[in-house]
């Protein structure tokens, strides 16, 4: 009699429709297409932590473009100016501290004017 090897068949493909679960249709029920599905989620799971990073920093951009602008400065001049200036925050930490702190930001955006005064 040969070994069918029938539990990890079984196991393996259990842990593939567990993945599955709230797929709808066959996707969650049946082990070929539910594999399919779970191999084209990892994948779109993978683009989206990609797109996340892109996402947050356009959203911090965009931040920092309303609070430049309310301390009349342009947001490409404030970068400039923040970089010449030595001032050693990044996107998210200067949105971060132009919600929280915007008196904190006022200043930083007085070290950007002075630098490209300078």
């Amino acid at each position: 009699m040969r070994a069918s090897n029938g539990v990890a068949t079984r196991r393996r493909r259990n842990r593939v429709l567990k993945r599955a679960k709230g797929f709808r249709g066959g996707r969650s029920r049946l082990f070929r297409t539910a594999r399919e599905s779970v191999l084209r989620a990892d994948t779109s799971a993978q683009v989206g932590r990609r797109q996340k990073k892109r996402h947050f920093r356009r959203l911090w951009i965009i931040r920092l473009s309303a609070a430049a602008e309310q301390n009349g400065m342009r947001y490409s001049r404030f970068i400039h100016g923040v970089q010449k200036a030595g001032v050693k925050l990044n996107r998210k930490e200067l949105s971060e501290l132009a919600i929280h702190d915007p008196s904190a930001f006022t200043q930083v955006c007085e070290l950007a004017k002075a630098a490209l005064a300078a």
